[in-house]
């Protein structure tokens, strides 16, 4: 798990202890230049993100390690800084993912927080263990839209539909808390960890 400062990255940690899966948290480009599998989870904003990982010296190996086709998992943040451009602060995101992440409009609630329906709508190793009607838990004022639709592995509604989980190659993100997200949460980062990467 990649540590950036970043405060729910210890639930992620916590999660993953629950489930038996071994992991780390570390802040030690090395480690991260490494890693057979990473996690990026946050809170927060996309500029902050971007700008901690590389002033950490983490953006370098973690972009390697990516490119490399080591299965990640973008969490939250995590997802909105896989892709190109973001409205929020106008920032260049890692452009590891086609598309933009935007914001939603004021007729609703903004941030959305709390539980939410996602529908998985693509095949995926990750989200096979997700029941029909599957609630997770959200936090978010933005939301991404994939240049490709077969990026979208699953949606949710909040006003418009939105992509709630990504699918990219060796990237998988998801927009909510999975490690919040109880069982239905437990069983994503459990499929995560025992995914190799190729997504069929």
């Amino acid at each position: 798990m990649v540590d950036y400062r970043a405060g729910n990255a210890p639930s992620v940690g916590f999660a993953l202890e629950r489930l038996g899966i071994p992991a780390r948290l570390t802040d030690d480009p090395a480690v991260v230049a490494a890693a057979t599998r990473l996690i990026l989870p946050g809170v927060g904003a996309a500029r902050a993100t971007i700008d901690s990982l590389r002033e950490s010296g983490l953006l370098e190996p973690l972009t390697e390690r990516v490119q490399a086709g080591v299965p990640f998992l973008g969490i939250c943040i995590g997802l909105q800084v896989l892709f190109d451009h973001s409205e929020e602060g106008d920032t260049e995101g890692l452009g590891w993912v086609p598309g933009m992440v935007r914001r939603f409009a004021d007729d609703r609630r903004v941030p959305q927080i709390g539980w939410n329906e996602v529908r998985v709508v693509r095949d995926h190793p990750v989200t096979r263990a997700l029941p029909t009607g599957a609630h997770c838990y959200f936090v978010n004022s933005y939301y991404a839209t994939p240049s490709d639709p077969a990026d979208v592995l699953g949606v949710t509604e909040y006003g418009p539909e939105f992509c709630s989980i990504v699918g990219h190659r060796n990237i998988v993100a998801t927009q909510f808390h999975a490690e919040k997200s109880g069982p239905v949460g437990l069983a994503l980062l459990e499929s995560f960890a025992a995914w190799d990467g190729v997504e069929c």
